[in-house]
């Protein structure tokens, strides 16, 4: 539903239009009645799932969308792919209650531009929406302590982690990379699944990752996918 703004125009020209995607009612209520009061700012859709989000974008051309992640259908990752797919210049900023790395790197990997938990302040998250518009990315500190843990280690000694694999381990982490099942690897490579779970388990510890998502990163920021 359309919002009128208040308040002056920004460093962009006009008030920022901002689109609020996420599935309860309640927290789309709260924000725009929030965010309707905040200088420069207008709420101009809300949408509870990801296909109305990308439908009110096309109508709207947001500056700023609000993402969800955990939505029916689709959810927040695959929304805020196919929103940068139509609007590259659009920001999104992730508004979410989860900080586990199997939805934080995903999203970023496709093209979030900030991060904030619901656990923000109305405040923080008005100067997120301000912040992007200028082409200033916020991340929740939480979300930053993760990413610099996560890249800590030396590039050079990152760059060597994956020269421990074995040339099965390299096949099974390409396939991991495809986003492949272990079963859906195992018939590729006509190995039993129990063998791929052995490899799999292998490639975590020596790439020091802890879980598929991390390890398929690993793999696109190497080059060793296919």
């Amino acid at each position: 539903m359309d919002k009128v703004s208040h308040g002056n125009e920004t460093e962009i020209g006009h008030s920022i239009k901002v689109l609020l995607v996420d599935d309860h009612e309640m927290v789309r209520i709260g924000l725009a009645a929030v965010l309707d009061t905040e200088d420069g700012i207008e709420v101009v859709g809300e949408a509870s799932n990801g296909y109305d989000g990308i439908r009110l974008a096309q109508a709207y051309s947001p500056d700023v969308v609000l993402m969800d992640l955990v939505m029916d259908g689709m959810d927040g990752v695959e929304t805020t792919r196919k929103i940068l797919e139509l609007y590259p210049d659009c920001k999104v900023i992730v508004l979410t209650s989860y900080l586990d790395d199997s939805k934080l790197y995903p999203v970023i990997e496709a093209g979030a531009f900030s991060y904030l938990l619901k656990t923000s302040r109305a405040s923080e998250i008005a100067d997120a929406i301000r912040a992007a518009a200028r082409g200033q990315s916020v991340l929740e500190s939480q979300v930053a302590a993760k990413m610099m843990n996560r890249f800590r280690q030396p590039q050079q000694s990152a760059a060597k982690l994956h020269e421990q694999l074995t040339e099965r381990e390299m096949e099974v982490l390409k396939l991991v990379a495809t986003g492949k099942s272990n079963q859906e690897i195992a018939d590729e490579l006509f190995i039993g699944i129990k063998t791929v779970k052995f490899h799999v388990t292998n490639i975590f510890s020596k790439l020091n990752v802890d879980d598929r998502t991390q390890a398929a990163i690993y793999a696109h920021k190497h080059g060793l996918a296919e």
